[in-house]
């Protein structure tokens, strides 16, 4: 199908958004081991042939690292929507009917990303809800904390981290809905915004305030040091898988192949998915010296990583190792 290519290459990559022009162009970032992506691509196949004027794109994440890591690519499948060459929408996970609607609405747009109207006032409201519940304290800005997109944004992660508080983020510039549905649902007009407990604080100025006055620390939770955090996640259960991904969907083919070891014991394992938290991501490779994932801890104890737990189930130890817990 000509409208429906699988891109090896960054070139290749670069090539096929420069052919679709000012037409839409829709790219799944996949793993074949993934059975979520294998399915999520039957459906751009029938999307091609809705949509001809549309360029669908496959592009395998792991194969082409340089593209992912300029996306933010940290799990698939995740798909991205570009006009013109540049990107404007996005949409992680396997969400066949959102992926359905956000093709027919671009692909029909003169372009730019979904505007607040185009989705139902109580979907994005709970959707709102449930991102500024996210966590104790979080932060809306633009960028990540690791690279901030406006000089705003940089004042406020410098402040929290200055004053060592715990918060999570949300990128605002990766989704046009929140940014814009997000001043209207709080009644707040620029970025950033921190929210504690679900409630408002304010922007810049606010935390700057808060700041100089020293009541930053009690309004916002403080960060629990490193060392302690990662003691309190390798205890958190007698068995603790360290990964990329969960249960339910492993997003690389180690972890996949772990998860399947584990799931043929019988042995009761909680997992992390180390993807969400790069502060947890880098210091348990410091922290247990092991510098490769996934991770297994047995009663807070390193066991290894595949090739470790590979072993121990060819040598019939495995099951003794993670029965120990009892």
């Amino acid at each position: 199908m000509a409208n429906f290519t699988n891109a090896t290459t960054a070139q290749q990559f670069e090539e096929l958004l420069k052919k679709a022009g000012k037409s839409l162009a829709v790219v799944h970032f996949f793993a074949p081991w993934a059975p979520q992506c294998g399915q999520m691509n039957d459906v751009m196949e029938v999307l091609a042939k809705e949509h001809k004027q549309t360029q669908f794109i496959k592009l395998e994440a792991e194969t082409v690292p340089e593209v992912s890591e300029k996306y933010e690519i940290s799990s698939v499948p995740t798909f991205l929507f570009f006009k013109g060459g540049e990107k404007i929408d996005r949409l992680d996970g396997a969400h066949a009917p959102e992926l359905t609607n956000k093709v027919q609405r671009l692909a029909s747009s003169g372009g730019g990303p979904a505007a607040v109207g185009d989705v139902p006032k109580e979907e994005l409201n709970e959707r709102l809800k449930k991102l500024i519940n996210a966590a104790p304290c979080m932060l809306f800005m633009k960028g990540s904390p690791q690279e901030p997109r406006c000089g705003f944004s940089r004042q406020i992660v410098q402040i929290l981290k200055d004053h060592a508080i715990q918060y999570s983020s949300f990128d605002i510039l990766s989704d046009e809905e929140v940014r814009q549905g997000l001043k209207i649902y709080s009644n707040w007009p620029t970025y950033p915004q921190v929210y504690v407990k679900g409630e408002l604080v304010g922007g810049l100025d606010i935390i700057k305030e808060l700041a100089e006055t020293g009541e930053l620390e009690t309004t916002c939770p403080k960060t629990v040091p490193l060392e302690h955090r990662l003691k309190s996640l390798i205890t958190k259960c007698p068995v603790m898988l360290f990964m990329k991904g969960n249960k339910e969907a492993a997003k690389c083919g180690f972890s996949r192949q772990i998860l399947e070891i584990m799931n043929s014991t019988g042995v009761e394992y909680e997992t992390f998915d180390i993807l969400q938290d790069e502060e947890v991501r880098q210091g348990l490779k410091a922290y247990s010296n092991w510098p490769t994932y996934p991770q297994l801890y047995v009663k807070g104890e390193l066991i290894g990583g595949l090739d470790i737990i590979k072993e121990l189930r060819s040598s019939g130890e495995l099951d003794s190792v993670l029965k120990a817990q009892n």
